[in-house]
């Protein structure tokens, strides 16, 4: 089983639950997630042309805050998928690796209310019958395909669920959502924090450039992300490896490469480019979520 850790949430700063994705397969499908997270922060500071100051007596102050969140309790996705001559055979024998998932699960305090089966795909499966020298395609059976989601609180746990489904012969985690219950405190949180930095910016133009900007501010932008950890994953391949060139029987020698190995780390958003970070220290894969305040200032002019 390969196991790339990601995060997947599915929510931008609305006062509704979130969900966050901690491991599983879904690694492999993806790349240069933390460059991406880098450049969208980024084009959320570039102004546009509406977006300039009207007059040489304006001016913006911005800031730009990052919040990490850790999850409070997780759900676990896992592929189930068998393979028969008929579609009643295939309903057979998914229904017994199921039972004995569930069975499985249930030292591990894992009942029937904290997991769910869904019916994600049916497929026919083809294969070639060879005769002569015609191979002929034809239909050899079906493929059913289902996903358990499992809901648990203790992060720890995906250990021995992982050993569970593998009693089961279930080997595929195809990630490890973990959810965010309570939106309303990181929504508060980044509001405060990024007015006090503009508060404090302000403060610090009028002191140092000899100017005075009226207390009203009018707002220009409020913008919010969400990262999850599946997007933050990076990968690298580690070894050396040397090449094989020249000599007249190249063209008919057969190379062999050994399988290298490719391991993938989690590469959050860190302090570049933000006026604060709030939990800078992160020890596992969390939740990201950011904050870019604009504001425009008038500047008073003496008369």
């Amino acid at each position: 089983m390969r196991f790339a850790m990601t995060t997947l949430l599915i929510l931008t700063l609305t006062a509704r639950a979130g969900v966050g994705q901690v491991g599983g397969n879904v690694g492999y499908g993806q790349a240069a997630g933390r460059a991406r997270a880098d450049q969208n922060e980024r084009a959320k500071r570039q102004l546009t042309r509406e977006e300039m100051p009207p007059t040489d007596t304006a001016m913006f102050v911005d800031a730009s805050v990052l919040m990490n969140v850790r999850a409070d309790e997780f759900v676990a996705t896992f592929g189930v998928a068998e393979e028969a001559e008929t579609v009643e055979a295939c309903q057979t024998r998914m229904d017994a690796t199921i039972a004995a998932f569930t069975e499985a699960l249930k030292p591990l305090g894992i009942g029937l209310d904290a997991l769910f089966v869904d019916f994600t795909a049916q497929t026919k499966v083809y294969g070639y019958k060879v005769e002569g020298n015609l191979a002929r395609e034809q239909l050899v059976g079906f493929e059913l395909k289902k996903t358990v989601a499992i809901r648990y609180r203790d992060k720890t746990l995906i250990d021995r669920l992982v050993v569970a489904a593998s009693r089961a012969k279930v080997y595929d985690l195809i990630k490890v959502d973990y959810v965010v219950t309570d939106l309303a405190p990181i929504q508060e949180r980044l509001a405060e924090v990024a007015a006090a930095v503009v508060k404090a910016k302000a403060a610090r133009h009028e002191r140092l450039l000899g100017i005075k900007l009226r207390a009203v501010p009018q707002v220009y932008a409020e913008r919010s992300s969400t990262y999850f950890p599946s997007e933050m994953y990076d990968s690298y391949t580690a070894g050396e490896s040397e090449a094989v060139s020249g000599g007249p029987d190249r063209a008919r020698m057969t190379v062999q490469s050994l399988r290298k190995s490719r391991t993938f780390y989690f590469n959050p958003l860190n302090a570049d480019g933000f006026d604060r970070v709030i939990d800078p220290v992160v020890l596992e894969p969390v939740v990201q979520f950011t904050l870019y305040l604009k504001l425009r200032y008038e500047i008073e002019t003496r008369r």
